[in-house]
């Protein structure tokens, strides 16, 4: 095994909204769908991942909320997800905390494609799960979002299903890290 990182293709994917499907490289593409669910993504191969997406649309200022997943079944223990960000929009930073059913995890805008990265550490492995995500995009010029979440349920997961309150259009590519 080298190092560095692996793409990890679904085993299966779900979703609510107009179309989805997993591409040759492992890739999922998305196309209006309020909610999508990527299985199989976590093994006992890697301990840690990282997820990269691309929106090409969704509703401005809407929160992409995540939450954990196993044998394709959501975790949607109430107040099991702790979550703060920070935003930085123009000059003035805003930040929160909360604690919930399901974190944000990216936000969306309808006025220019936009990325993010992600990353689950400890997902697969039989204790609480974290994870982190960045987001940059153009809304007012050069906004970043960083959130970063916990998840206290001492259980393994193998995926993880993306919501937006609207549709969503993108593409999701998730890798294992191998060291």
């Amino acid at each position: 095994m080298t190092n560095g990182l692996v793409v990890m293709t679904p085993s299966s994917i779900a979703y609510s909204g107009t179309s989805a499907s997993i591409n040759a490289d492992g890739s999922v593409v998305f196309s209006a769908c309020t909610s999508l669910s990527l299985n199989g993504v976590f093994t006992g191969d890697y301990d840690n991942y990282m997820t990269t997406i691309r929106f090409d649309t969704a509703n401005s200022g809407t929160a992409i909320d995540v939450r954990l997943r196993s044998s394709g079944v959501d975790n949607d223990t109430a107040n099991s997800y702790v979550h703060q960000y920070i935003f930085y929009q123009n000059t003035a930073p805003n930040a929160a905390r909360a604690t919930t059913n399901k974190v944000p995890f990216f936000a969306g805008t309808n006025t220019t494609k936009h990325g993010g990265t992600g990353f689950f550490f400890g997902p697969y492995l039989s204790q609480p799960t974290a994870g982190r995500s960045v987001l940059i995009y153009g809304l007012a010029g050069a906004s970043l979002l960083d959130y970063a979440f916990t998840h206290n349920q001492t259980a393994s997961y193998d995926g993880f299903t993306l919501f937006c309150g609207s549709a969503f259009t993108g593409l999701v590519t998730v890798f294992g890290f191998a060291q």
